[in-house]
């Protein structure tokens, strides 16, 4: 029994893991794709990715499940609405990506993924009323003045940054609501978007012949394959999600942005100063603070500042353990 829970640990472990890893090296692969707009690399996204999914639906036999979820979501409008705001959010989301990579923008795409978490727990106070501790606050702070210190001493608002993390947190906010499972969810959402990345390709879009004339097999093949990079991450992620615990999988989150940190400053030489460099100190700070803020150690500070003889979280297990 214990083998097994184990061997589960360590399967769930490696797939997040992969799924971050991806995430992290995403940059390198849009960098290949030279001589196609940001337009055009969203669009082909979309609708190879809706294509990969169902293909994978139907290879796992999940076209009942899927059938159901869409069921589901006509039988409550207030749903499919949701889920189509949520498709339009990661649309969003993918082109600021997209766009930022192409314009030499990812060591700011790597700080926007940096204060996501962030960014959700405040969607979280605002929309689903939930409460913060001391030391989730002064997280919370250290990062805002991180992001400010960052707009002052380079004069020009973060609004890559801040535009990936809203609309990644808004997104994770309108996918909790309707509670879709992973692999049925990105079919539907991909689905939703994909008529419109259609009407782009065949009215907006010179280059939309490019995958029937084959001029450019290496271009036509990335394109295509953009639909892959997209759903074995997010595969990746669900199948490791079931296995792990949230806090692995918070911890985890990391790889994926301290990877684009190290190819936007290593490998595409993008500025990263001192200036720079404070800021993500104190964003990385700030995540420390939050990742430990339910530890015993953290709590008995407050307990102690507050004049507490309970804590005020008796029923969540602390984060040390």
């Amino acid at each position: 029994m214990r083998s097994s829970q184990s061997n589960e640990l360590m399967l769930g472990s490696l797939a997040a893991i992969g799924a971050y890893f991806l995430w992290g090296i995403l940059p390198a692969y849009w960098k290949l794709i030279d001589g196609a707009g940001a337009e055009e690399v969203l669009a082909q996204r979309i609708i190879w990715s809706f294509v990969f999914m169902l293909i994978i639906i139907l290879i796992t036999k999940n076209t009942v499940h899927l059938i159901n979820d869409i069921k589901q979501l006509f039988a409550k409008p207030i749903k499919l609405l949701t889920i189509i705001a949520a498709s339009l959010l990661i649309t969003l989301n993918w082109y600021i990506f997209i766009w930022a990579v192409e314009h030499g923008h990812v060591v700011q795409s790597s700080l926007g993924y940096y204060i996501n978490p962030l960014i959700s727990v405040l969607l979280g106070i605002v929309f689903l009323k939930e409460k913060l501790s001391m030391w989730q606050m002064v997280s919370f702070i250290t990062a805002l003045i991180g992001v400010v210190l960052m707009t002052v001493q380079t004069g020009t608002f973060p609004w890559i940054s801040l535009g990936l993390a809203l609309t990644f947190g808004l997104y994770g906010l309108l996918k909790k609501t309707v509670r879709l499972r992973a692999m049925t969810g990105l079919t539907i959402e991909t689905f939703i978007v994909t008529p419109v990345a259609l009407l782009y390709l065949a009215f907006f879009d010179a280059h939309a012949d490019r995958l029937f004339s084959f001029s450019d097999p290496t271009l036509t093949l990335l394109l295509i394959g953009a639909g892959v990079v997209t759903a074995v991450p997010l595969l990746l992620f669900a199948a490791g999600a079931n296995r792990i615990s949230l806090t692995m999988v918070g911890f985890f989150q990391y790889i994926a942005p301290t990877l684009m940190l190290i190819l936007g400053t290593l490998f595409y030489h993008e500025p990263f100063d001192r200036h720079n460099l404070l800021s993500f100190i104190l964003i990385w700070l700030s995540l420390i603070l939050y990742a430990f803020s339910r530890s015993k150690w953290l709590v008995g500070i407050e307990d102690k500042i507050f004049h507490r003889k309970h804590s005020p979280y008796p029923n969540e297990k602390c984060r040390s353990q």
